[in-house]
């Protein structure tokens, strides 16, 4: 799946820290989402998007 979670926590003058603590994973989570080797859960999802106050498709699309 691919995202644009990187460009929006630095828009938003985040860390990866910041924003894991924000939506309470982990750094490694953030990351590994960032880089395109996680797919968060459905939940994850949700928090991050109300954390950026968009919607869940806003930030993340299909391969295709």
């Amino acid at each position: 799946m691919k995202n644009d979670l990187r460009e929006r926590r630095e828009t938003d003058d985040l860390s990866q820290a910041d924003l894991a603590a924000a939506v309470g994973v982990t750094r490694q989570t953030i990351n590994a989402i960032e880089r395109e080797r996680y797919d968060p859960s459905l939940e994850l999802a949700f928090e991050l998007a109300r954390h950026f106050e968009c919607r869940i498709e806003d930030i993340f699309r299909p391969e295709s």
